[in-house]
């Protein structure tokens, strides 16, 4: 990979010292995802935009479901090109790309170019961003690769819950399209900006500062040669996609559910969500912290242990129980935002560290696939059964499966040493 090849000691990060300076990249990465977060506010911008183009409620969810598409297919792609280009290079592209796709779908007047422009478009420029930052904080932070990925990740976690109220206030003042226009404007320059100081560390930098107890658990030494032929890379893959796929299918009825059958206040149920997505936000440093200081199938164990108390809690629930609601609901958000910073960090520990981006990138269509399957099933078991009760049973079956999964195949592959 492409970096800054100084002398460790004379290493400077914005002009501080390396050991210092590289803290202030994390929340750079931050502020790079909370832009590219707002993918997940479309919510905000469906109702207006049904009005303003008489939308049905299938046609404006397709911009949203096509960019997380996109984004899923863009991620693992770009993961082979950091390498040769550079992260700072991808996310100047990855930034214009996204800012491109929310101004040209301002000036969208129909559903097919509302969808090629914010769905193909801006959620191509959301794949090709997305791994840059995870990149250069596992590279900046060798000792503490949990932690600084599951801090940097939060910005994509918590982005609804400050774009959506500013999204909707911009919608309020100058309507739904300039609203796009302008958040477009805003997105390319502030990633832009960024975009040059998302650099890496020399090969094998190490913080000058380390001390012998800043890694609790030692990296294997061994990894293996090939990561498509080892069985820890499917126990990833699908645990990870039981992960995605639970997670997405909650958030994606965690409204209608609360309406439905906690029969609560539409207003209430819409300010929950908040909650949720600060739940899903928190999970990410706390699981990847998690992940530095224990084997990856016991934290995947821990949060299929939690999906399964919360299916159980909602295959019970009744009107009226609100508290049951937002406990399971809590914990769906928790565990999915943990995925997502548990996923990396397995990878990180189990495979090549040095080959992290193509290797991540390759690991997480197992989120796209999730995230396909989840966001359909969710909804059809509705339309089947009559009712979002249903949806639970299989999540909590798959959780039981992903328990299984974790327990004999997500660990380090006995490899042998002339292998690596």
């Amino acid at each position: 990979m492409k970096a800054d090849h100084q002398n460790d000691s004379e290493l400077r990060v914005l002009g501080l010292p390396s050991d210092q300076g590289r803290w202030l990249l994390i929340p750079l990465g931050i502020t790079v995802l909370l832009c590219l977060g707002t993918v997940y506010s479309w919510s905000i911008f469906r109702t207006p935009l049904e009005n303003e183009l008489n939308l049905t409620a299938t046609e404006s969810l397709l911009p949203y479901t096509v960019a997380l598409v996109f984004y899923a297919l863009m991620m693992p792609i770009t993961g082979f090109y950091i390498p040769k280009f550079g992260t700072r290079a991808i996310t100047a592209v990855g930034g214009f790309v996204v800012g491109l796709g929310y101004i040209l779908s301002s000036f969208a007047d129909n559903i097919i170019t509302m969808t090629i422009a914010y769905g193909v478009i801006a959620g191509t420029g959301v794949g090709i961003t997305y791994g840059v930052p995870m990149v250069v904080s596992a590279r900046w932070f060798p000792d503490k690769k949990g932690l600084a990925v599951g801090l940097t990740i939060i910005g994509f976690g918590l982005s609804p819950l400050i774009t959506a109220p500013l999204a909707k206030a911009l919608i309020d003042s100058y309507t739904v399209r300039p609203t796009l226009r302008v958040l477009g404007i805003a997105f390319m320059v502030i990633i832009l900006a960024i975009a040059n100081i998302m650099k890496l560390p020399p090969q094998d930098w190490q913080p000058t500062q380390k001390v012998a107890t800043t890694s609790v658990i030692p990296t294997p030494v061994v990894y293996p040669p090939k990561m498509l032929k080892s069985r820890s890379f499917y126990g990833l893959w699908i645990c990870y996609i039981i992960g995605a796929f639970v997670g997405l299918s909650a958030i994606g009825i965690s409204s209608p559910v609360g309406q439905e059958i906690i029969e609560i206040d539409p207003r209430w149920a819409a300010g929950s969500v908040s909650l949720f997505a600060l739940f899903n936000g928190v999970s990410r440093p706390l699981f990847g912290w998690l992940s530095d200081r224990f084997p990856p199938r016991y934290v995947a164990i821990a949060s299929y242990t939690l999906i399964l108390i919360a299916c159980i809690l909602m295959v019970n629930a009744q009107s009226g129980q609100i508290v049951t609601y937002l406990i399971a609901f809590c914990l769906f958000w928790f565990c999915l935002g943990g995925w997502l910073a548990l996923a990396p960090t397995t990878t990180l520990r189990l495979f090549n560290p040095d080959d992290y981006a193509q290797n991540y990138g390759i690991v997480f269509t197992a989120y796209g696939i999730g995230a396909l399957l989840g966001t359909l099933v969710a909804g059809s078991i509705r339309d089947w059964f009559g009712s979002y009760t249903y949806a639970f049973y299989p999540m909590g079956i798959l959780a039981i499966i992903g328990t299984i999964v974790a327990t004999f195949m997500l660990k380090p592959d006995k490899s042998k040493p002339t292998n690596n």
